[in-house]
Order: structure tokens, then sequence, then C-alpha cells
């Protein structure tokens, strides 16, 4: 059978794939391991459940506390709240678990669950695996007193909102930005955040419906970001994807600053402060060369992890760092949270401003953005590529040749046939050139 769990928990299509049947016994399940592995000291175990707007949620919501309920696990509803405010309140309520029921950047139909061990941290696999393993087994169910209690927590957005506002020392008064909540778990609670730190703020798609969630907007979709800013003269546009996780921006010219040249502004800000432990920005490899060489130049060095913000997170909390992200608009910031935040991310950035009196063009100014081409080679074998010696000797001729102005990643998905070719090079022609010659070697080697 195929995992349940991917990447960033369990997904699928709300109400068919993934059914309120499925999340009663997935939470059910997370409630044994959980009691298993958390110090109760004779009290009742509790979980925080928050969720996006989308639709689906009210359903999965009331399934996942009765899964929980029905293993004596008291469940402490927080409302339509962002992911990273979950993880927050896991911390913050001195819950054994949480979670979150959200498909992120997901069109409205999908839906997902995700959990976060005490502390507010994302499970590792092994805690994955010992949840699946058991939903195959049979529960104790309490009786009378000991069934698990729903609770309402409506003081959650005020708590996480406190939080954020300690999280930058400076103010934003003179600062218009205009914000893109996707329709989303940000739409309350990021204008709020901006305008409390000083800002003026102007939104977009702040009216969720249920329905409306990531539809044409957000991080996904900036297009209509970029002329609002335009359109009211604003100094910079934020985006946020459907659980406010990410966060990209806009300039004032209208220009997209991504995930790169966000962590370059911010690496760049804990630095000048003393605070970016060891000089160490963490990101994926699927960051641009261009964020690799800036950097190099402010003397941080960058540690790369695989793909997915949890990689980042093990390799922030392995080396107590202070930063990372991913280009995507996932940035964690260990000292102020245990997961991207997007509405943090946004007060970093114009904290950064007002600190500096710049424009965020001139601040994202730091990365120059190589060239890249990215072609996907579908193959009847990816494991015979990566065994592939005329592969292994393409890639080393690509990389003499490109030297120290550009790079090769080459990726297998891990869900299909599937082998991604990317290369940077100094110009689109380059990367071009050499994406095509290692796709052709790639398609025959795992024909």
């Amino acid at each position: 059978m195929a995992r349940l769990f991917g990447t960033d928990g369990v997904r699928g299509l709300a109400n068919a794939e993934l059914t309120p049947e499925l999340a009663l016994r997935l939470a059910s399940a997370a409630a044994v391991v959980f009691e298993d592995v958390s110090d109760t000291s004779g009290r009742r175990p509790r979980a925080v459940v928050g969720r996006d707007p989308r639709a689906s949620g009210e359903m999965l919501e009331a399934a996942v506390c009765a899964g929980l309920a029905a293993t004596g696990v008291d469940a402490i509803r927080v409302g339509t709240v962002p992911t990273p405010a979950v993880a927050f309140l896991t911390a913050d309520y001195r819950a054994d678990f949480g979670v979150m029921i959200s498909a992120s950047h997901n069109p409205m139909p999908d839906n997902g669950i995700k959990f976060f061990s005490a502390g507010g941290h994302k499970l590792d696999d092994d805690v994955e695996n010992r949840i699946e393993a058991a939903m195959d087994g049979d529960f104790i169910r309490p009786i009378g007193a000991a069934v698990g209690r729903v609770l309402d927590a409506p003081d959650a957005g005020d708590r996480y909102r406190r939080h954020l506002s300690q999280a930058i020392e400076e103010r934003l008064d003179g600062l218009t930005v205009v914000v893109d909540c996707a329709n989303g778990a940000a739409s309350q609670l990021a204008p709020l955040a901006y305008a409390e730190a000083g800002a003026t703020v102007i939104t977009i798609h702040a009216d969720p419906d249920g329905l409306n969630i990531n539809a044409d907007c957000g991080s996904t979709h900036m297009d209509k970001l970029q002329a609002a800013v335009l359109e009211h003269g604003a100094d910079l546009g934020l985006a946020h994807d459907g659980d406010a996780d990410r966060c990209l921006a806009v300039d004032s010219t209208g220009a997209i600053v991504d995930g790169d040249a966000i962590m370059a502004i911010l690496a760049t800000a804990l630095a000048d402060k003393n605070r970016l432990h060891e000089n160490v920005l963490v990101a994926t490899v699927m960051s641009n060369l261009g964020l690799h060489i800036a950097m190099r130049e402010a003397g941080i060095t960058v540690r790369t992890t695989a793909v997915g913000d949890r990689y980042v997170v093990e390799e922030l909390r392995r080396g107590d760092y202070s930063l990372g992200g991913e280009q995507s608009g996932h940035i964690v910031v260990p000292g102020s949270g245990t997961t991207g935040d997007g509405i943090l991310t946004g007060l970093m950035i114009m904290a950064r401003m007002a600190a500096t009196s710049s424009r965020l063009a001139d601040l994202a100014g730091i990365v120059t953005v190589l060239p890249q081409e990215l072609i996907n080679v579908r193959v009847a074998d990816k494991h015979a590529v990566a065994e592939s010696q005329s592969v292994k000797q393409a890639v080393v001729d690509a990389e003499a040749e490109l030297g120290d102005s550009g790079r090769v990643l080459l990726r297998p998905s891990g869900t299909e046939q599937l082998v991604r070719v990317m290369v940077e090079a100094g110009t689109a022609e380059q990367a071009g050139s050499i994406a095509g010659r290692l796709a052709d070697i790639v398609a025959a080697a795992g024909a």
C-alpha cells in the first residue's frame, strides 16, 4: 500500500479520498501514539485543532474532534487560523499535540490533515509511520467522565497576534502594503497584525466564503497583487497562501520578490544584529545559485537540504541555526516559530525596510537571479537513471563547462517515473542548451 502521509501530512480530495471516516480514525490513531510519547502527568491529554476556511474543513474538523474525544483527548478548537498559529498555540496552550486541517495552496476541493508534536514541531517519519500503523488497531474507548471534551478557545487569534507583535522591534509607520490573503486563513489575522505594527494596509482577496480559497489569488497567482500595488502606489505587496505558512512579495515597481530574495534580505538583517547563528542560512537544493553567490559575498554560508520545509526545519534544529526557507516562500525563523510563517515573514520584510529606510527593490537587489532551465523527463525507470554512468559523466562534463557561473541538479520525482533536469547558467541560452543535452541523455538512460 502507498504511504498515507505525504511530504506535508495527509492530503486528498475531500469526501472522496480524505473522508470524515478516515479523518476520525486518523485522529484516534494520533491520540494513541501521542499518549505513548507525552507526559500528561495524570491529566487528560489535549490537542489543538485548527483549520483553514475551505468548506470541507467544517466536516473534517468535526470528524477529527470526534476521533480525539472518543479516545479520551480534549480537543481545543481554535477555529480558522493559519497553520503557524496552530503550531504556536500547541506550545502556548501546553497541548500534547496539534492538528491543522488544510490543503495549503491546493484548490478548494482538496483538503489535508497535518500534525504537530508538543512544542509545535512537525512530525518525523517515525512518528507518522506509528500513526499509520495504529490506524489498523483497536482503540480503547473510554466512557463516562473519561470521554474527551470539545472546547472552544476564543482567545486563540489574540494570543497568536501578540506573539507576532513581539517578533519585530521596528514600527512600520509610513509603509503602505497591499496584502493578498488568498481568501484563506490569514484573511483576518494578517491585516490586523500589519496594521497593529503601524503599516497602512490595503487588503485584497480577504473575503473567504469556504469556496474561493486560492482561487486565482494568493501566492500562486500574483498578477492581481502586482496590479494592486501599482494602482495604489504602495511600498510593497505581500501574498499569502491558503493556510498562510508562506509569503511572497511584490516591490513598488510591481516586480515579484521570491523566497530566495526574501531569505537574503532577512539573513543580512539578522547578521547585522549578530543574530544569525554561525552566519548560516538553510535553503533547499532548488534555491537559485544567485542566492548562494549573494550570501557568499555577504559572508554567509548556505547549507542546502532536500526539497520540503520539513527538511529545512530538521537542519535548522540540528545546527541550532536562525533562518531557513524555500524559494516558494516558506520561511522559518526558529527564534520566533517552529514552522513556516507567512505573516511573520511579512512583518520581518517590512521591519527591514523601516530599519534601513530602503525600498524593497533595493533590498532584493542583493540577489541576481541566474537564468534557469527546468525540463521534466518522463522515463520508464528513474532508478536506472540514478545508476547510469553516462548520466553521471554528462553531469560532470556540464559542471566543468559551467564552472562557478552555474550549476546542474537532477532530481527524481518522489511519486512519478520522472526526472527533473535543472540547469542554471550565466545566460538563458547556455542553460537551455546544457539542459537539453542532459535531458536527452537522461531519457536514453531511463528508457
